[in-house]
């Protein structure tokens, strides 16, 4: 794999991490949510990560010298969790049932805010491979200028 892949590389697995983050914020922001326009309390969502191919803007430069795999990462679904909503009592809820029931949505607002800081983690890490790559591309021309 050539440099300039391992950047397409790196470039798709931080686009992949910045929609999962954009997800588990909408997640955080929805979690004591009840009335959604689909009806019902909100429902958690997740990326669902796959193996992609990965399109290199400098394959036709380099395409003849550099072939090899390219495999990165995109979004394949966005999954809807269908759990059974959480019911509290709040009878003076505009939400609430004829019981006095209210349903709000079945996850835990800690466990998004950890998987937050793994996508957070894991954009990080791509980008610290991407920087090693262009540390390496600049370096290689600085050996070829002599």
């Amino acid at each position: 794999m050539s440099l300039f892949n391992s950047l397409s590389v790196s470039a798709s697995g931080m686009s992949a991490q910045r929609f999962r983050a954009e997800l588990l914020a909408q997640n955080i922001a929805n979690s004591e949510t009840t009335r959604t326009e689909e009806g019902g309390p909100y429902r958690h969502q997740d990326a669902i990560f796959q193996v992609s191919d990965v399109k290199d803007p400098f394959s036709s430069a380099f395409q003849s010298s550099f072939d090899g795999p390219r495999a990165g990462v995109s979004v394949q679904e966005i999954l809807i969790d269908d759990k059974e909503p959480i019911r509290r009592y709040l009878p003076g809820h505009p939400d609430a049932d004829e019981k006095g029931y209210v349903s709000f949505p079945n996850f835990s607002p800690v466990e998004e805010m950890v998987d937050l800081m793994n996508a957070n983690r894991s954009f990080s890490a791509n980008v610290t491979a991407m920087n090693a790559v262009k540390d390496m591309i600049s370096k290689s021309i600085e050996l070829v200028r002599g």
